[in-house]
């Protein structure tokens, strides 16, 4: 991952670095690698998010649409 820093500004490219790596996912990563996670816990996860989205994406288009 890449971050320009501009006119030695280490704050505003700190602030870039961050928000690229939540874009990611990576600090969402690093949370859940930090204890073991059995497989079932983590087919569990995995399809609860999958739901999430799904919801998320349902959601949004009803909004597009106007409803």
């Amino acid at each position: 991952m890449l971050v320009n820093v501009r006119d030695n500004n280490v704050e505003q490219a700190l602030r870039a670095l961050k928000k690229k790596l939540q874009r990611e996912g990576v600090f969402r990563e690093m949370k859940i690698r930090r204890h073991f996670e059995k497989p079932s816990e983590k087919r569990v996860r995995e399809a609860q998010e999958s739901v999430r989205r799904q919801r998320k994406l349902v959601r949004k288009r009803l909004e597009k649409d106007g409803f």
